[in-house]
Parts: C-alpha cells; sequence; structure tokens
C-alpha cells in the first residue's frame, strides 16, 4: 500500500504512538518522557509548524530510543515529508555532530522539530533539577549544535 491508498494516521493517533511507545520511559530528571514530546510538539505548534511537523515532533525520539522501529516508521501511515523529518532528527550510532547537524538542514521541515526539542531539553528549569556536572555537560552540548544549526540564541 501506498502512503496515499491509507487513510493518514489522526495527530491523536500519532500522539497515541508516541506516548505507548515510550511508556514507562523517564527523561534524565527522572519525569515521564511524554512531557517532553508534548513539550516539543507544543514548541513545533507555536513556531508555527504543520501538522507534519507537529506529528514528527511527537516522534522525534522513537527511532532513537528503539520505542518504535525504522520498520514501523517506514509502514505507518503518514506522509513522507514526516517520515524524513522523523528520520533526519533521529541521530545516528558514532555520528559526528556536525553530519547530524547537515542531515537537520537538508530535510525540509527538520530544523523546526530540531529547534523545538533543543529549546526544551536547554530549558533552565528542566535542567536546574540536574547535577551541575551534567547540567554543564548538557547545556555545552545543545550550545554547540544551536550554533552547527546556525539558531540564534534562545
Amino acid at each position: 500500500m501506498t502512503e496515499t491508498s491509507r487513510t493518514p494516521l489522526s495527530p491523536a493517533a500519532v500522539e497515541a504512538a508516541a506516548r505507548a511507545a515510550h511508556r514507562g520511559q523517564t527523561d534524565k530528571a527522572g519525569r515521564p518522557y511524554a512531557e517532553h514530546l508534548q513539550a516539543v510538539a507544543e514548541g513545533v505548534r507555536a513556531r508555527g509548524g504543520d501538522e507534519e511537523q507537529i506529528a514528527a515532533a511527537w516522534l522525534h525520539d522513537a527511532v532513537e530510543d528503539d520505542a518504535l522501529s525504522v520498520r514501523w516508521l517506514d509502514e505507518a501511515a503518514l506522509s513522507r515529508r514526516t517520515k524524513d523529518i522523523v528520520l533526519a532528527v533521529t541521530k545516528r550510532a558514532g555520528e559526528p555532530p556536525e553530519a547530524y547537524a547537515r542531515r537537520v538542514l537538508a530535510t525540509p521541515g527538520a530544523l523546526l522539530v530540531k529547534e523545538a526539542d533543543l529549546a526544551h531539553n536547554a530549558d533552565p528549569v528542566r535542567l536546574s533539577v540536574l547535577d551541575e556536572a551534567t547540567r554543564k555537560r548538557l547545556t555545552e552540548k545543545y550550545a554547540r549544535m544551536r550554533a552547527l544549526l546556525g539558531l540564534t540564541s534562545g
């Protein structure tokens, strides 16, 4: 079946799939991982993202975290653009940050999703509950990626 011959997943179905895939997972601060997914999706929406980008935001960590397989993504009733964005923002083992940034920049719609992801990851309130060494490491990591992506501060 081609993507156009199936009814696409509704936004609610994409959200439900993402929440189910990450059920039981927590972030570095011990919060339910679905809170991060929701924040990224809301960040994409607030930045003017469209439904395909919002769907990708819900799924942005699913393949990377092995919560959903590449096969699931390939077979899902999602637009090619949504799938491409999810794959673009999926980090690959051993991949240099520069190569990752180039892929994000080369994929239409992916930069907005990554920008929302970085914004939530670097939220000072979210980082404040981490130990100082982890907070410093992550702050530097996120700032470097923002620079590689050409994103201004904030």
